[in-house]
């Protein structure tokens, strides 16, 4: 067993976080004010290869690992949620379905432009009444001719009013035994009948954007349909335990800022003649934070190398996934605690980061899903 990360590792760490530190947390608390996404810092990302890192140069990406994208997702979610939210979804979201599923020529007309950065992806599977319950899909697509006709409705979609692609789940069909065929099928949101609109007043990660999309008699070429049509299921099921992964990574991030700002609050901040962090109370807390942190990060870095190694890692993400969000709940709720009144206030920043790490209990399946899907690893 080796928990060293290799050189290249190592200097990308350093390359995400000395760029993070500079153009993207400065923006943190702006973009939370105004829920606006600052596409620039995507722009940039872009330009330094970081939005296609685990996907070959041939389609424009940087020809990294997984672990080596989840210290990036890790890295620039600490500097700000909301944008580590975006980043991870376009990358294991938006790019990924079409790396793993699509023909050549999809790789290159949508996969390409992901990767090296002139776009960004979107991954269309939530609706309304279909949540938890994917397979609840109520979204259509009926092929007419030489096309896919679409309706239906999708909400909370990531980066939908900034992407060329957006992946959309649909009932194409029945089985033999009565139940939805769900595929995916690649719709350019400037289709007509593709109504974006991003009016959502979310309680955390506010710096993403996060879109309600309607789809009415929405035509597209059958050569969209991305992989088998009977197999869209299993599809963006892979496509989730690779995605629990990054946010995951984005819980262990965000944690991490707040941890390292009640660390240093502790010991700037002084009672009864000396600093807090002197007290076994608070020492207690700090403690508990920093072990969450450390087997949180060691979890998601063994379901990375699971990926990578082409072993099966579904229930790996899926304990990553439940363990990171969590704990990383903890660990912000324990650094507001520590910086007493003024963590309540939101020039200390901590506010934020709870705000913002609560999705991860919620995001790429509930923590009670994921408790689901370990149990059934287990054969239960």
């Amino acid at each position: 067993m080796d928990f060293e990360l290799t050189q290249e590792q190592k200097m990308l760490k350093e390359m995400v976080s000395d760029f993070a530190e500079r153009e993207i947390k400065p923006y943190a608390r702006e973009v939370d004010e105004t829920s606006k996404m600052r596409y620039e810092t995507f722009q940039k990302l872009g330009e330094l290869g970081l939005l296609g890192i685990p996907f070959p140069e041939k389609y424009g990406g940087g020809g990294g690992d997984t672990l080596s994208y989840i210290i990036a997702v890790e890295e620039i979610g600490k500097a700000c949620g909301g944008t580590g939210l975006s980043y991870a979804a376009n990358t294991s979201l938006g790019a990924s379905p079409i790396y793993y599923f699509g023909t050549e020529e999809q790789k290159q007309e949508w996969l390409v432009p992901m990767a090296s950065g002139k776009t960004l992806g979107a991954f269309g599977l939530t609706e309304p009444n279909a949540g938890s319950d994917a397979g609840g899909t109520r979204t259509k697509a009926e092929l007419n001719g030489n096309e896919w006709v679409i309706n239906g409705e999708k909400c909370w979609i990531t980066n939908a009013s900034f992407s060329r692609t957006i992946i959309v789940t649909a009932v194409t069909g029945k089985r033999e035994n009565g139940r939805n065929i769900v595929s995916a099928i690649i719709v350019p949101p400037d289709t007509p009948g593709v109504k974006i609109s991003c009016n959502y007043d979310k309680m955390g990660v506010r710096g993403s954007n996060t879109c309600e999309i309607i789809l009415e008699n929405v035509r597209v070429p059958k050569e969209n349909l991305l992989g088998d049509e009977k197999k869209g299921f299993s599809q963006f099921l892979y496509t989730l335990d690779g995605g629990r992964i990054s946010i995951a990574a984005l819980s262990v991030g965000i944690a991490q800022a707040a941890y390292e700002k009640a660390l240093q609050y502790s010991k700037e901040r002084v009672q009864f003649g000396q600093s807090i962090s002197k007290f076994q109370a608070i020492q207690f807390k700090l403690a508990d934070m920093a072990m969450e942190l450390e087997l949180a990060r060691n979890q998601v870095y063994k379901a990375a190398w699971l990926k990578d190694s082409g072993k099966p890692f579904g229930k790996e993400a899926a304990i990553a996934k439940l363990f990171a969000s969590e704990a990383g709940f903890r660990v912000c709720n324990q650094a507001i605690q520590i910086h007493g009144g003024s963590g309540y206030m939101k020039e200390y920043d901590v506010e934020r980061h709870l705000r913002d790490i609560k999705l991860m209990e919620i995001g790429e399946g509930t923590s009670e899903i994921q408790r689901i899907v370990i149990a059934k690893h287990l054969g239960c």
